[in-house]
C-alpha cells in the first residue's frame, strides 16, 4: 500500500452524520432498460436493479473517472482532495460536492453508514478496514452500499498484476452500472487513441531509462517492475531502471539505485496531510539527484513530477502517460 495511504489510514474522522429518515416505499418500478445489470468485481458478484443515484467517492481518482463519465450529478459524497493538480474543470465539479471526510479515506464507520449510498467507489481497500474503524465492505454490501475498487486493486498481489486494460473495464463496467455504455465506450475509445498516437510518436525511438521515485536517500522509495507506475513508464517509451525489482512501491538501497544509472526522474508529487506535509518535490528531487549524482539524469537535472494520483487506479493514469511520453521523448511531440 502506498506510504500516502499507510499515513492517511492512521487519521480518523470525529464528526457525526444521522441516518436519512425512512420513506414508506410504494409500488416497485420497472428496471430501467438494459437492467439488472451484473458485474464482478473483487471476487464479488454486484447486481444492480436500476443505476446508483446517490453515490460516495473515496481517493479522488475515482471521482474524476465519474466525472468523465459525465455523472457528477450522481455524487452525493466525497472526500477530500488537496493536491494542486485537478484535472481541467474538475476543481467546479468538486466543490459542488459535500464532503464527508477531510482526508483521502472514507469517514469512520458510523459517519459512513449514515451516508445512506446505494454505491461505493473507491481504488484501494484501505478505507474498508475494520482495524482502522472503518465499515467494511461486507457491512456495506449489507448496508445496500455496494463497492466497486476500480483497477483490480483487492489485495496486495492484484495490486502488482494491474495492467492498463483493467482501466477500460473499469470504464465498461461502470458505463454498464450506470446505464451510460454508450458513453463509457465513447471516452475509452477516445483514449486509446490518446495511447495509439503517444505509440506511433515514439516507435523506433530508444527507450529512456528511468527512476520512478517517492523520495528518500537510503533506502529509496521506489517503484519496481510490476503494478501501475511500470506499466505507465513502459507505455510511454521508458525502460524502469528497477524492473527487475519485484513489487511495486518498494524500498530500494541507495546503492542498487545509484548503480542504475538513469536517464530521467519520475517523482511522485501529492498532498499535505491535516497539519502535515510530506516532502516536497523539490526536496524529494534533491535526495534523488544526491542517490544518483554519476547519473545521466542527475547531469541533466532531468525531472518530471508526476501526481500521485495519476498512479492510483482511475482514467488519469492514461491521461498522463501522454505526459510523460512527451518529457522522455520531447523530439516526438513538436509545439
Amino acid at each position: 500500500m502506498r506510504r500516502l495511504l499507510v499515513l492517511l489510514a492512521a487519521l480518523t474522522l470525529t464528526a457525526c452524520g444521522q441516518a436519512p429518515a425512512v420513506q414508506e416505499s410504494g409500488p416497485a418500478a420497472a428496471p430501467p432498460a438494459g437492467f439488472p445489470v451484473t458485474i464482478q468485481n473483487c471476487g464479488r458478484t454486484l447486481t444492480f436493479d436500476r443505476p446508483p443515484a446517490k453515490v460516495v467517492t473515496g481517493y479522488h481518482p475515482s471521482l474524476e473517472t465519474l466525472f468523465a463519465l459525465g455523472l457528477a450529478d450522481r455524487v452525493a459524497g466525497r472526500t477530500n482532495f488537496s493536491e494542486s493538480a485537478f484535472l481541467p474543470g474538475h476543481r467546479e465539479l468538486y466543490a459542488r460536492i459535500k464532503e464527508i471526510s477531510p482526508t483521502i479515506m472514507l469517514p469512520q464507520k458510523e459517519v459512513m453508514l449514515a451516508q445512506g449510498a446505494d454505491f461505493v467507489l473507491d481504488n484501494a481497500m484501505a478505507s474498508f478496514d475494520a482495524a482502522g474503524g472503518y465499515a467494511t465492505v461486507a457491512e456495506l454490501d449489507a448496508a445496500d452500499s455496494p463497492v466497486y475498487i476500480l483497477g483490480g486493486w483487492c489485495s496486495p498481489r492484484e495490486t502488482l498484476e494491474f495492467t492498463l486494460e483493467d482501466t477500460f473495464t473499469d470504464l465498461h463496467n461502470l458505463g454498464r452500472i450506470f446505464g451510460v455504455p454508450d458513453r463509457a465506450a465513447k471516452l475509452a475509445a477516445g483514449l486509446r487513441a490518446g495511447l495509439d498516437d503517444v505509440r506511433e510518436r515514439i516507435a523506433g525511438r530508444p527507450p529512456v531509462r528511468v527512476l520512478a521515485t517517492d523520495g528518500g536517500r537510503g533506502p529509496v522509495n521506489a517503484y519496481g517492475g510490476a503494478g501501475l507506475t511500470h506499466q505507465m513508464i513502459t507505455a510511454a517509451g521508458g525502460r524502469n531502471v528497477l524492473e527487475d525489482v519485484e513489487g511495486d512501491y518498494t524500498e530500494v538501497s541507495a546503492e542498487q539505485v545509484s548503480a542504475a544509472q538513469p536517464e530521467a526522474v519520475l517523482v511522485s508529487e501529492y498532498a499535505t496531510l491535516r497539519g502535515e506535509t510530506t516532502p516536497s518535490v523539490r526536496a524529494k528531487t534533491a535526495d534523488t539527484f544526491a542517490v544518483v549524482r554519476n547519473s545521466p539524469a542527475a547531469a541533466d537535472r532531468r525531472v518530471l513530477a508526476l501526481p500521485v494520483a495519476a498512479q492510483h487506479p482511475g482514467y488519469r493514469n492514461l491521461l498522463a502517460i501522454a505526459d510523460i511520453a512527451r518529457f522522455l521523448h520531447p523530439g516526438a511531440f513538436p509545439a
